[in-house]
């Protein structure tokens, strides 16, 4: 069964930084990407940056230039995202996110972990 468990979150200052990390495990075959996605209250799941087997990134535009996407010395196994200059609009739960399997692909995702950006 695979699962993937977040965690770094919690409240910070706008300007501050905050490391979120996910732990991966479980029996999978192939993973093809590793990302991050956010839900603020009343709206929907966004993309926020994902991370392709290959190392190649994308972010989404409110977070180009501040956020960086990562994965950890085994690379199947863990992905951080590196969060700096935060901004009260990057209040959301946060959630991690694989695109894996074997003959057939699927999303896989973490319960989420709350990042709160506050004065």
């Amino acid at each position: 069964q695979v699962q993937l468990v977040e965690s770094g979150g919690g409240l910070v200052q706008p300007g501050g930084s905050l490391r979120l990390s996910c732990a991966v495990s479980g029996t999978i075959f192939m993973i093809q990407t590793m990302g991050w996605y956010r839900q603020a209250p009343g709206k929907q799941r966004e993309l926020v940056a994902t991370i392709t087997g290959g190392g190649s990134t994308n972010y989404a535009d409110p977070v180009k230039g501040r956020f960086t996407i990562s994965r950890g010395s085994a690379k199947n196994t863990t992905v951080i995202l590196q969060m700096n200059s935060l901004k009260p609009e990057d209040t959301a739960v946060y959630l991690c996110n694989i695109y894996a399997g074997w003959r057939t692909m699927r999303d896989y995702w973490g319960q989420g972990t709350q990042v709160t950006v506050a004065s």
